[in-house]
């Protein structure tokens, strides 16, 4: 089983929990505050609601951190569901500096046959002019593809090559259109983690070669997106441009990378994503995954294997893989 307690940055976060015995009446949205979580269902009847009136309630999200009244529970006590069912799910792609630079050197190597050293350069080059001068890669997701942090990831019928992908994501909390970029920090509520699963081998239709990535089938499979343990406030979390991301396979550290590395930061992510959609209240926008995939290392998900996913602040996932039979 996994840890029932994880931690998390700041006084407080939020979740959505369902009683493990007893007459629980199902999932409700909770103030985690160490050990304990407190009931909001007097509050808002999900995570969702609070978040859609963020502004106003968040005061009183702190007071109720200082309570003391009837309404609580022992985490341990409780499952840890997915913290939110988001509206839109906005997913940035090839937005990792190290992780790009490494996909761009290898084509160049294989494809046009320049030296390592060579292929290297020009792609840091490429990456250069492309934070200056370029846009952010954003597509949507399906909500359905979100899972809790401890539930089990069923690999799909079809496709082999099942990889990992983990991601800062954060929740709008208030709405906004043509956000500009010095506003945007303006519109986050707060900060959770996901692991943008990917089938590889499902990624490029043979038969459609001239549309390109087919994301619908390669990325949303269900329980393909686990999400959570909490919601952590963005007036906790501190420089989101500063947070450490590390995935363990099997035990084996596969990505560690810090959010630095982003080509294009929140802000940009933000006021890109605003000039197509309108961004409304529980939006979920993924931030785009570091370097040391499993295509990268030439490993994949297959049944039996555990992944362990955290963020300096934000707590952490552990995931046990299983085949769809």
């Amino acid at each position: 089983m996994p840890d029932p307690l994880p931690t998390h940055a700041g006084p407080f976060a939020l979740g959505t929990f369902e009683a493990t015995s007893g007459t629980g009446t199902g999932a409700f949205p909770g103030l985690v505050v160490g050990p304990r979580v407190r009931d909001l269902s007097d509050l808002a009847p999900t995570v969702r609601a609070v978040v859609e009136d963020w502004d106003a309630l968040f005061p009183r999200l702190v007071e109720l951190a200082q309570e003391a009244d009837d309404a609580w529970h022992d985490l341990a006590g409780l499952h840890v569901r997915a913290p939110i069912e988001p509206g839109q799910i906005l997913q940035s792609g090839a937005n990792y500096r190290k992780h790009v630079v490494d996909l761009v050197a290898a084509e160049k190597e294989s494809v046009h046959g320049a030296t390592p050293e060579e292929a290297r350069a020009d792609a840091e080059k490429m990456m250069d002019v492309r934070s200056r001068h370029g846009v952010p890669y954003v597509f949507l997701g399906s909500p359905r593809a979100i899972c809790g942090p401890y539930d089990e990831i069923v690999l799909p019928e079809l496709g082999e090559q099942h990889d990992w992908e983990l991601e800062l994501a954060l929740v709008i909390g208030r709405a906004g259109r043509n956000v500009r970029a010095e506003a945007a920090m303006e519109h986050v509520a707060a900060y959770t983690i996901c692991n943008d699963l990917t089938t590889r081998d499902r990624l490029y239709r043979p038969d459609l070669k001239a549309i390109g990535t087919d994301w619908f089938t390669a990325k949303n499979a269900d329980t393909f997106l686990p999400t959570g343990p909490f919601l952590v406030p963005a007036a906790f979390v501190g420089d989101p441009n500063d947070l450490r991301i590390t995935l363990r396979h099997n035990g084996v550290v596969r990505q560690d990378e810090s959010t630095k590395d982003m080509i294009f930061d929140i802000p940009r992510l933000i006021a890109y994503a605003s000039t197509t959609t309108t961004l409304r209240p529980g939006d979920l926008l993924l931030t785009g995954s570091p370097a040391g995939n499993g295509a990268h290392w030439g490993v994949f998900l297959a049944p039996g294997d555990v992944v362990e996913s955290e963020i300096t602040g934000l707590g952490h996932q552990r995931n046990t893989v299983r085949s769809h039979t």
